[in-house]
């Protein structure tokens, strides 16, 4: 059975920084690709980033150069590093896994499994 679990969201200022983690079980973590996606209250679900292997990453437009994706295969968990936050981040953030296949990495249509979602809030 699969299970991707998040943590570590929560309140922060603009300006601030976060880092997520999801602790992944029941897959053979190394060979899959993980990613992050978000969604805000009446938006569209949107990809953040993720990362194929240990280096081959792709960042959505709103993390670029902000955010940072890396994983650690002894301890099955990807991360979310989030700098300089802004209020525009406040969503809930989802971990997603599958084996990389017929869609690209910040597709959600390659990721069938996915975490419960952690709430991220940036507000002064």
């Amino acid at each position: 059975q699969v299970q991707l679990v998040e943590s570590g969201g929560g309140l922060v200022q603009p300006g601030g920084s976060l880092t997520l983690s999801c602790v992944a079980t029941g897959i053979e973590f190394t060979l899959y690709a993980l990613a992050w996606f978000r969604q805000a209250p009446g938006k569209q679900r949107e990809f953040v980033a993720s990362i194929v292997g240990d280096d081959s990453t792709m960042y959505g437009v709103s993390a670029k150069g902000r955010f940072t994706i890396s994983r650690d295969n002894a301890k099955n968990t990807v991360y979310l590093r989030m700098n300089s936050l802004k209020p525009e981040d406040t969503a809930v953030y989802y971990c997603n896994a599958d084996r990389p296949g017929l869609y690209s990495a910040d597709d959600e249509k390659l990721y069938d499994y996915w975490g419960q979602g952690t709430q991220v809030t940036v507000s002064s």
